[in-house]
C-alpha cells in the first residue's frame, strides 16, 4: 500500500494521463486537487514511484507515463464508478424498449451501443442455451446432404444449426423426422443431453441422429460473440501494427469468449495489458461485466481500449447496459 500522499500524486498522474495522453509533469501535478504540495516534493515522490514500478519516463527531460502496476492501482481505488448522464440513460431504456424479431440482432446493436457509449471496440457474448425452453423447431433441406434445423426459443433468440446428413433425403422424410423432432425437443433447452430416439423408419432415424449431434457440439456456443466499435480501435493506437493485432484478436470469437470468461473467473473486472493473458493485447485493458438472466449469470459484455482508457466511465456504462440486456432477456 502506499502513503496517502503518493497514492495522491498516483492517481493524480493517471487522471491527467488519461486525459491528455501526454507525459505529466511535476508542476502540473503539484496543483491537483488532493495533492496540494511544492513541485520540488512531487519530484522526489515521482522518482520514488518510479523506482517502485509505478511510473516511467520517457526520457530525461519527459514527464512520467502510468505503468499497467500504476493502472492496476488506480483501478483498485476506485470505489463508486462514475454515474451515467440523464441522456445516457434514457438512451440506453429507450434501446432496451424497442422491439426485436431476433436475439441475435438484438444482441449486434447491443455491442454497437456499447461501443459508442465508450468510445472503445466492445463484445457483448450471448446467452448460454440453459434459460429458455425451445418453442419452434423447423427442419429445412437445404439442398444435396445439407438441411437446417432452426430453433427458436422462448425469448426470441434463434438458433441454426446445420446438419450433415448421411445422404440426400427426400422432403417428405425430412418433414417426418421434423414432426418427431418437435415432439422430442418442444419444452426442453437446446442446452440439454439427447439421447437417441428409433421410429422404426432407418431414413428418418438417420436425420434425427445428425440433428441430435448438431445439438450436442458445445463448440458452437463459444462462437456466438457480436463486435462492435472496432473503427475505434484504429483512433486509438498510433501504431498500424498494434491496431492489426487488436482487430485480429476480436475476429478470433473463440479467443474472446475465452478471455473474458477467464477474467470472470479470476475475480476481475478489469483486466490490464498483461493481466489479459493474449500478448498483443499488452497495450489494452478489458472491462467485463457478466449479466443475468432468470437470476443466473448467463453471458457477458465488454469494452476493449488502450490502458490510458476511462476507467470509471467503463466500468459505470458496463454495469449499467450489461443490466438492462439481463432485465431485457429475463423478460423476453
Amino acid at each position: 500500500m502506499l502513503e496517502e500522499r503518493k497514492a495522491a500524486i498516483l492517481s493524480a498522474v493517471v487522471e491527467e494521463y488519461i486525459e491528455t495522453e501526454t507525459p505529466v509533469g511535476s508542476s502540473h501535478i503539484a496543483k491537483a486537487p488532493g495533492v496540494q504540495v511544492s513541485s520540488a516534493t512531487v519530484r522526489n515522490e515521482l522518482v520514488q514511484l518510479e523506482e517502485q514500478g509505478y511510473l516511467f519516463q520517457p526520457h530525461t527531460s519527459a514527464g512520467r507515463i502510468p505503468t499497467d502496476k500504476a493502472y492496476r492501482f488506480f483501478v483498485d481505488q476506485i470505489e463508486t464508478p462514475d454515474s451515467l448522464t440523464p441522456v445516457e440513460g434514457s438512451r440506453i431504456s429507450e434501446f432496451f424498449a424497442r422491439s426485436y424479431n431476433e436475439l441475435e440482432e438484438m444482441l449486434r446493436d447491443t455491442s454497437t451501443l456499447l461501443a459508442n457509449l465508450t468510445g472503445s471496440a466492445s463484445v457483448v457474448v450471448a446467452p448460454d442455451r440453459d434459460h429458455h425452453e425451445i418453442r419452434s423447431v423447423q427442419l429445412v433441406g437445404l439442398g444435396g446432404r445439407i438441411a437446417m434445423l432452426v430453433l427458436v426459443t422462448a425469448n426470441g433468440e434463434v438458433e441454426k444449426h446445420v446438419i450433415e446428413l448421411v445422404r440426400e433425403m427426400p422432403e417428405s422424410t425430412l418433414a417426418i423426422a421434423n414432426a418427431h423432432l418437435s415432439a422430442s425437443l418442444i419444452g426442453r433447452k437446446s442446452s440439454d443431453s439427447f439421447g437417441s430416439l428409433v421410429t422404426g423408419d432407418s431414413e428418418v432415424d438417420e436425420v434425427i441422429s445428425s440433428a441430435f449431434a448438431s445439438l450436442s457440439d458445445k463448440t458452437e456456443i463459444l462462437k456466438r460473440a457480436y463486435v462492435g466499435g472496432t473503427s475505434q480501435v484504429a483512433a486509438a493506437f498510433e501504431e498500424v501494427e498494434r491496431v492489426q493485432q487488436v482487430l485480429s484478436v476480436l475476429e478470433r470469437q473463440f479467443v474472446v469468449v475465452s478471455l473474458m470468461r477467464d477474467v470472470i473467473d479470476r475475480g476481475l473486472s478489469v483486466a490490464i495489458g498483461s493481466e489479459t493473458g493474449v500478448a498483443p493485447l499488452s497495450e489494452c485493458s478489458l472491462v467485463v461485466a457478466p449479466y443475468e438472466v432468470e437470476g443466473e449469470s448467463s453471458g457477458s459484455i465488454a469494452v476493449l481500449g488502450p490502458t490510458r482508457m476511462n476507467y470509471s466511465r467503463a466500468l459505470a456504462t458496463v454495469a449499467v447496459v450489461g443490466r438492462q440486456l439481463g432485465n431485457r432477456l429475463t423478460k423476453g
